[in-house]
């Protein structure tokens, strides 16, 4: 991070309360073993510019010790900082290639699937420390994700049209 200038400290620190805001305003439904956390369209700014990676990183971890505390910060900061970074190093080769008749690309499809089905460490954490069956856990959490990333791939592919996100 010693790299960044003061702009994209700036841009990082946005993204950050962005981030908690709208996981903050949608409350309940952002957490927990049914997730709708639509801040996590954020994740797709990775792809733009891998700064964005350190923002949406510690926006979650930001947001997770609001509701679940100190594990939730580990669990859930460590596998939004390595998913976020596989997925990106994987699928940005898709970036030019438009689905949906453009309202998105492949790049955030594969990514939104993929970053679905890695709420297995979300699952396995809330099964540990609140009893809840993991597979169900893991099928409505993935479902939840995978909803709320397809908006934000359909939304970020949209204001990419519109702003450099590069920047």
């Amino acid at each position: 991070m010693k790299n960044f200038k003061v702009i994209d400290m700036v841009q990082i620190a946005i993204v950050i309360a962005l981030y908690v805001i709208i996981t903050v305003v949608l409350g309940p439904l952002g957490s927990g073993a049914v997730q709708f956390r639509l801040s996590e369209l954020f994740n797709f700014l990775a792809f733009y510019n891998k700064k964005y990676i350190w923002a949406v990183t510690i926006g979650c971890m930001i947001s997770n010790y609001m509701v679940f505390g100190i594990v939730d910060v580990i669990v859930g900061g460590l596998s939004t900082l390595v998913l976020v970074s596989l997925g990106v190093y994987l699928f940005k080769k898709y970036m030019t290639k438009d689905v949906l008749k453009g309202l998105t690309n492949k790049a955030f499809i594969y990514f939104a699937i993929f970053f679905s089905l890695s709420m297995v460490t979300i699952a396995a954490e809330l099964a540990i420390m609140f009893q809840v069956p993991f597979f169900f856990t893991w099928l409505t959490s993935s479902l939840g994700e995978l909803l709320s990333l397809l908006i934000g791939a359909v939304i970020i592919s949209q204001v990419s049209k519109r702003i450099d996100l590069t920047k």
